[in-house]
């Protein structure tokens, strides 16, 4: 185990097990709990292509009984067919799940519609009081990197929140006025102390949810290159030109995306870690197709099932 600046990744030949909790994510913790008083709904956002991997289960211990809505984000760049199945799935569970798209607003009617929904019966017994009509305070949670500041800066219509692609950009509270009758907490991404197991890791790092720097590189394109090798082998061979991928290790696969995409070093060795960026970034931008990485069917009691090559 090597243990680097509140980073921590094990790596035992293919079995991977990554971990990342950074001292602001321990505090933002604390400051969710602290203002969920303040908040009449949680909007957490998770990453449409993991809805299951990117959600943090601390939230529902956290959130407790207030009313919380589930947001697909990244929708555009999922299997629609898959962020359909998420929905019923999450439906079946007494959740309320909207797909959204923070590029292009695709979808935020339907929250806000959700929002009202879900506060209505609050609303009424407020105007029964006699209290006036007041905001609907909405507080945005998420694992770091699932669209967070991009979803506020569109439903705001202005650029003020700091986006990026690094995950953990943002790193404090700010309240936010939304037109039509919102308000909108944001709090910086927060992920939790240990994943459950390898696997969601392993997925959190295929989409970038954390940071590059944090694993070995070329460990997970490995895992990856297994996984489209067992689920979507045909968008392998057309993005890469390969004839076949079947009996090929990741290894091995990695190697020929390599030697096809020019990836060499001195001596024509295949230079492993160039040729693992450029599959994992042709996976987060959709130059794979627009692949969602898991499905309802492949949660079972609250675990992903074990899947080939991960």
């Amino acid at each position: 185990m090597a243990l680097v600046q509140n980073r921590v990744f094990v790596l035992m030949d293919m079995d991977i097990n990554i971990n990342w909790y950074p001292g602001h994510m321990a505090k933002t913790r604390r400051m969710i709990s602290e203002n969920l008083k303040l908040v009449d709904v949680v909007v957490e956002l998770v990453d449409a292509r993991i809805p299951y991997s990117s959600r943090n289960p601390d939230l529902d211990e956290i959130c407790g009984s207030k009313p919380k809505i589930i947001a697909l984000n990244k929708s555009d760049v999922a299997d629609k067919s898959a962020t359909l199945k998420w929905i019923d799935y999450y439906r079946d569970l007494g959740e309320t799940a909207v797909a959204i798209d923070s590029i292009t607003g695709r979808g935020f009617d339907a929250l806000k519609h959700s929002v009202n929904t879900v506060l209505k019966d609050k609303f009424q017994r407020d105007l029964q009081k006699g209290m006036k009509k007041r905001p609907a305070k909405m507080m945005i949670v998420g694992i770091p990197n699932v669209g967070k500041s991009s979803f506020i800066n569109k439903l705001s219509k202005r650029a003020g929140a700091k986006t990026g692609d690094t995950p953990g950009i943002t790193r404090s509270k700010q309240w936010i006025r939304i037109p039509g009758g919102y308000e909108l907490l944001d709090t910086p991404g927060i992920l939790w102390p240990r994943f459950e197991d390898k696997k969601t890791g392993l997925m959190l790092a295929f989409t970038g949810a954390i940071r590059d720097e944090v694993y070995d590189v070329v460990q997970v394109s490995f895992s990856l290159c297994e996984f489209f090798k067992d689920k979507f082998a045909q968008n392998l061979m057309e993005r890469y030109k390969l004839k076949t991928v079947e009996n090929l290790s990741g290894h091995e696969i990695l190697e020929e995306i390599g030697k096809k995409r020019g990836c060499l070093i001195s001596g024509g060795e295949v230079d492993l870690e160039r040729a693992a960026r450029l599959v994992l970034e042709d996976y987060r931008s959709q130059r794979l197709g627009k692949v969602t990485l898991e499905l309802p069917e492949d949660i079972t009691k609250g675990n992903c099932k074990d899947n080939d090559g991960l």
